[in-house]
């Protein structure tokens, strides 16, 4: 069994809430519009880590893919930014994870389970701050929703 914990649109902001569940990470999935090289490799000090290009990775991440196959446990995974990049006709694939949008969504479609962590960066208008922990366990998935709660000042 493998404990993954998918995040999507730090634009910057590794926050403390996130740490603590990266200690607990078996693998981490990054979707995209991270913004800088330090998270990347904060995030390499928890776990092996996927991760993708988004919109707003500059000239530091050319290096980065714009899309990513891999499998764990016997699930395969497609990791891309934007879902409007997703091929059309995937084949052998269990889970799409994608960013961009910065809301939380979780749905399968045609025996495929799309995945957005949503944003656990800046918050973004009054949208929650959301990231996903995933366990897959003989190629089942699980997926649980985390929220941190937003202070108001």
């Amino acid at each position: 069994m493998k404990r993954i914990i998918i995040l999507s649109d730090t634009h910057g902001l590794l926050r403390p809430e996130v740490l603590e569940y990266l200690t607990q990470a078996d693998v981490i999935i990054h979707g995209g519009d991270i913004n800088t090289q330090a998270i990347v490799d904060k995030l390499q000090e928890y776990a092996p880590l996927y991760i993708v290009r988004g919109n707003n990775d500059k000239e530091w991440a050319e290096g980065l893919p714009l899309h990513l196959t891999f499998a764990i446990e016997g699930v395969s995974f497609f990791l891309v930014h934007n879902k409007k990049d997703v091929p059309p006709g995937l084949s052998d694939t269990d889970v799409v994870v994608y960013g961009h949008s910065h809301k939380y969504a979780c749905e399968e479609r045609d025996g495929v389970l799309w995945l957005n962590p949503g944003s656990c960066g800046r918050r973004r208008f009054d949208q929650e701050i959301t990231f996903a922990i995933m366990t897959v366990d003989n190629g089942h998935t699980k997926v649980e929703k985390v929220v941190i709660p937003h202070k108001t000042r």
